[in-house]
C-alpha cells in the first residue's frame, strides 16, 4: 500500500521547525585555510566552519518538543530515579531482553560487552563491524571478522538486503575456529560500512539456526534498527502490513543481546545501552559498568538522557517519520546516480555512500581517494562527509596496512536538521566535484594513532 504522500513529488518534512541555529558562509579560501589547519582530516574542523554538516548521524538530531519536555522532566537522582524507569520501558518495550545495562554511547556498551567475553584467542564473527565495534573487539586482543554475502561487497549490485551475512561462511568459520574460540556473534542493523543497507528477518533467522547449531548467542548492533524494520517492511514479502514495533520485536526475538548507540535510532544527542539475557554476563558487564560509566540505572548518563532516549524510541518507530526518513536519503542518492556519480545502491536509510575508488580511478587505495573526495566536497562547498575506506579501515593491529575492500564517502544525514534545500545544495556541490574529478589528487598521512587513525590523522595532498 502506498503511503499517504507517495502520491506527491515534494517530499515534506512531517513536523514543524520553531528553533533555528545560523549556518556561516564561508568562501573557498576561508575552508582551504581551515582544511591546512586541520591538517586535512576533516574530524579536526571547527563545526562552526562547516556548512552544511553530512559528517555522521550519531546524536546530530534535532529533539522534538516532547523529547525537550522530557528533559524538563529529567530526576537526577544517582540511582534508581523515574527517568531510569521509564527509560527501561521504552528499551524493553521493543526489546525485551532481560538486562539492560546503560551507557554514555554506543562504544562504551561495545567496550564493556567484549571487555567481558573477549579476549587474546578469541574470534568474533560479525556481517560487517563498524569502526568503533572493530576496535573494541581488537582492543581486548581478539579478532574482528566481516562475513558479509558478496553482493553487499560490490557498491554497484543491486540486492534488497546487501548487509546480510554469508551463512555458509558463518557455519564454515566455526568449524575452522572451532565453536569455543567464538564467544558471540553479532549482526548490524543497518550495516553501517556496507552502505547502510538493511539485513532481512530471512538472513537473521538463518544467523540464528548456524548459531543454535554451535550453541552461540547472537547479538545485534542495533544502532538503526527502526530503518532496518522499514526496510522489512518494505522489501521482504510477508511484512508489508506488520507494524514497525513488532517487526523491532521480531528481530529482537532472534537474538540473546544487543549494543546500541541512542544517539542513532534513538533520535537523542547523547547515549546507549547494553542488553542481554544471560545472567553471568550482565553480573559482570554491570560489574564493569560500574568501574567505567556509573552506577547500573544510570549508566553515565543524566537522567535528562534518558528521558530524552526514552522519548525518541516512541517516536522513531512512526511510519511517517520512517517514510520521510528514508525517502530524502534516497532523494539524494537518486539525483547523484542519475548524475552518474557511482554510489552504493540500492541508497541505504541514513547516508549516501559515494564510490571514490570508481569516481576517482586514478589514485591508488593506498593514496586515500576517499579522503581526497571528502576533503574537496569540503573545500569546494562546505560539505563535511566521511571517508569509510582505507583509512578507516585499512590499519591492522600490527602496524601493517592493507587497502579497503571499498573507497567510500559517507554522506550521513541528521534526523530532523536539513530540508529538502540543503540537500538540493549538496547535490550541486557533489555534481560539480564530481565533473572535475581528474583534478584531484591522492593524500599521506604524515602522522596517526594505533587505532581509529581516521578520528586524529592528519594529512598533507600529494603533488
Amino acid at each position: 500500500m502506498l503511503h499517504a504522500m507517495d502520491r506527491w513529488k515534494t517530499i515534506i518534512e512531517p513536523f514543524r521547525i520553531k528553533s533555528v541555529e545560523p549556518i556561516r558562509l564561508t568562501s573557498v579560501e576561508e575552508r582551504q585555510a581551515a582544511l591546512e589547519a586541520a591538517g586535512y582530516n576533516l574530524f579536526n574542523l571547527h563545526s562552526v566552519d562547516v556548512l552544511i554538516d553530512l559528517l555522521t548521524d550519531s546524536g546530530t538530531g534535532a529533539m522534538s518538543a516532547e523529547q525537550w519536555a522530557g528533559i524538563q522532566r529529567g530526576d537526577e537522582s544517582y540511582a534508581g530515579s523515574p527517568s531510569w524507569f521509564r527509560f527501561l520501558e521504552s528499551v524493553q518495550n521493543l526489546f525485551p531482553f532481560k538486562h539492560v545495562i546503560p551507557a554514555h554511547q554506543g562504544r562504551a556498551a561495545e567496550k564493556i560487552l567484549f571487555g567481558v567475553v573477549a579476549g587474546p584467542g578469541k574470534s568474533v564473527p560479525s556481517n560487517t563491524h563498524f569502526d568503533t565495534t572493530r576496535a573494541n573487539v581488537e582492543f581486548t586482543g581478539a579478532e574482528a571478522v566481516d562475513l558479509v554475502i558478496e553482493e553487499g561487497r560490490h557498491p554497484s549490485v543491486i540486492h534488497p538486503f546487501k548487509g546480510n551475512m554469508d551463512t555458509d561462511a558463518l557455519d564454515a568459520f566455526i568449524r575452522e575456529r572451532g565453536r569455543e574460540s567464538i564467544p558471540l556473534v553479532m549482526v548490524t542493523i543497518t550495516n553501517n560500512s556496507g552502505g547502510g543497507q538493511p539485513v532481512s528477518l530471512e538472513n537473521l533467522r538463518a544467523v540464528r539456526a548456524v548459531c543454535d547449531r554451535y550453541g552461540l548467542p547472537l547479538f545485534l548492533d542495533a544502532c538503526r534498527f527502526a530503518e532496518n524494520a522499514w526496510f522489512i517492511k518494505q522489501r521482504e514479502p510477508g511484512y508489508a502490513d506488520v507494524a514497525i514495533p513488532d517487526i523491532v520485536r521480531e528481530m529482537a526475538a532472534l537474538a540473546d543481546g544487543m549494543t546500541m548507540s541512542a544517539k542513532k535510532d534513538g533520535i537523542a544527542n547523547i547515549g546507549g545501552w547494553l542488553a542481554m539475557n544471560d545472567d553471568v554476563w550482565a553480573e559482570a558487564a554491570r560489574n564493569l559498568e560500574i568501574l567505567t560509566e556509573g552506577f547500573p540505572t544510570y549508566g553515565g548518563l543524566a537522567g535528562r538522557d534518558l528521558e530524552a532516549i526514552a522519548q525518541g524510541l516512541r517516536e522513531v518507530v512512526n511510519e511517517d517519520y520512517l517514510h520521510y526518513r528514508i525517502r530524502s536519503t534516497a532523494y539524494l542518492g537518486e539525483a547523484l546516480v542519475e548524475s552518474g556519480i557511482p554510489c552504493v545502491q540500492p541508497i541505504g536509510g541514513h547516508a549516501v555512500y559515494i564510490d571514490a575508488a570508481a569516481l576517482l580511478p586514478h589514485i591508488p587505495a593506498l593514496e586515500y581517494p576517499g579522503q581526497s573526495l571528502a576533503v574537496a566536497l569540503y573545500r569546494e562547498g562546505g560539505i563535511r562527509g566521511v571517508e569509510i575506506g582505507t583509512v578507516m579501515f585499512g590499519l591492522h593491529p600490527d602496524g601493517t596496512e592493507t587497502a579497503a575492500s571499498m573507497e567510500l564517502v559517507r554522506l550521513a544525514i541528521p534526523r530532523r536538521v536539513y530540508t529538502q534545500s540543503h540537500i538540493d545544495y549538496v547535490i550541486e556541490v557533489v555534481r560539480w566535484v564530481a565533473e572535475r574529478a581528474a583534478d584531484l589528487r591522492g593524500y599521506r598521512i604524515v602522522a596517526q594513532p594505533p587505532q581509529l587513525r581516521h578520528f586524529t590523522a592528519r594529512f598533507e595532498p600529494l603533488a
